[in-house]
């Protein structure tokens, strides 16, 4: 059996099954994965069937990097002739005085040349009758937004992977990490592998995985969840018909037009309690359910019908919400990538950057806001801000 590979991803997620799918198209039979539990497990973050994809973000380097990330979501759907992201168009809604000012947004796409609409309330209500708005409330519709396809694209990725020469190998825990010589040892309980790069793409277990390296990053783990709704009026959020949404204030929610299940999808961004990988539970949060469904009722109180039913995952949040994206100080043969509980529509992309990480040693994007020795990582209690 071989154990000596060029390439070796730790962790089959969203970015471990795109960073071994990128890897093998430029390296094919010398890249390894290496997940811990079966392949498209729903232990983690990016499982289900969507996340938002969108190009309006709170600052100009995100709406860039967003770009791309449409790009490289192309490139696979071109690779593998599956479709794995659907535009719906994308609607940012809040109060005009809000913890999240749409001008942030606005601001950054001005930025990066990306058009949009500016909407009142009236004007959101005469497109979509589902919502019920008051007059303090405005919006930013983005047509390019919509859906990524989560479990769908990760299979897509894997599969991918092993059609260019990739093997992946799930039910296969890590125990150790080791630099050796110049490469990198990397050991299971049946077998010792060795790699010139291994890229750690661990989700909630990364601090797991870089202890062994020395690195421990002030990490918080969430769980938090979603709920479908059978909603009484289900043609009228079709994804022909609704878009993606986001209610940007404090709480903020999202929700989904219905793609996956018969009903809308909606739920609370960064509202859940902190936990661990290991002692999360699956089940419901009731506080959390019932500020979702008290949001609904007022409104899209269309949308509000019997729970088809509530479906959790984690946030591995950092600190400033921000990416980590880059290869350790120390050991530059190990490449880490940690997503902040919103990376999933870069998830392509980011797979794309840890190849050219890995193999070139760089990449051609702008990486310094995620670099995993900036300031507030290093912090032992840093200030914490999830408003993205």
């Amino acid at each position: 059996m071989k154990t000596d590979f060029e390439y070796i991803v730790l962790g089959l997620g969203g970015f471990g099954t795109a960073a071994a799918y990128w890897l093998a198209r430029r390296a094919g039979t010398e890249v390894l994965g290496l997940e811990q539990f079966e392949l498209g497990h729903v232990r983690g973050e990016s499982q289900d069937h969507s996340r938002i994809i969108r190009l309006s973000y709170h600052t100009p380097g995100y709406v860039e990097l967003a770009k791309f990330a449409y790009r490289a979501w192309e490139e696979l759907e071109r690779d593998s002739g599956e479709q794995v992201v659907l535009r719906t168009g994308g609607l940012d809604v809040g109060p005009r005085e809000s913890a999240i000012p749409l001008s942030t947004y606005s601001d950054s796409m001005d930025a990066a040349g990306v058009s949009y609409e500016r909407l009142d309330a009236r004007e959101i209500m005469r497109r979509w009758p589902q919502w019920r708005l008051g007059d303090d409330v405005h919006g930013l519709f983005q047509e390019q937004s919509g859906i990524a396809m989560a479990a769908r694209g990760n299979a897509a990725h894997a599969r991918m992977a092993r059609e260019h020469g990739a093997t992946l190998q799930d039910r296969t825990p890590v125990e150790a990490i080791r630099p050796a010589g110049g490469e990198v040892e990397v050991r299971t309980a049946e077998t010792t592998y060795r790699c010139r790069r291994l890229v750690i793409t661990a989700g909630a277990w990364s601090n797991r995985a870089l202890e062994s390296v020395g690195v421990h990053l002030p990490l918080r783990v969430t769980k938090e969840q979603v709920t479908y709704l059978a909603s009484p009026s289900l043609s009228d959020f079709q994804p022909e018909r609704f878009p993606i949404w986001i209610w940007m204030d404090d709480p903020c929610f999202y929700g989904f037009p219905a793609f996956g299940e018969p009903g809308p999808k909606v739920g609370q961004d960064a509202g859940g309690q902190e936990t661990t990988a290991d002692t999360r539970t699956f089940d419901p949060d009731a506080d959390a359910l019932d500020r979702v469904l008290r949001f609904v009722e007022r409104h899209l109180p269309g949308a509000l019908g019997p729970i088809i039913y509530t479906r959790t995952c984690l946030y591995t949040l950092t600190p400033d919400r921000d990416f980590v994206l880059d290869v350790l100080p120390h050991q530059p043969g190990i490449a880490v990538a940690i997503g902040g509980g919103h990376g999933f529509k870069f998830a392509s992309l980011v797979g794309q950057i840890l190849s050219e990480l890995s193999i070139d040693g760089h990449s051609p994007r702008d990486l310094a806001p995620f670099r995993i020795d900036r300031p507030i990582l290093r912090m032992k209690d840093p200030p914490r801000n999830y408003m993205v």
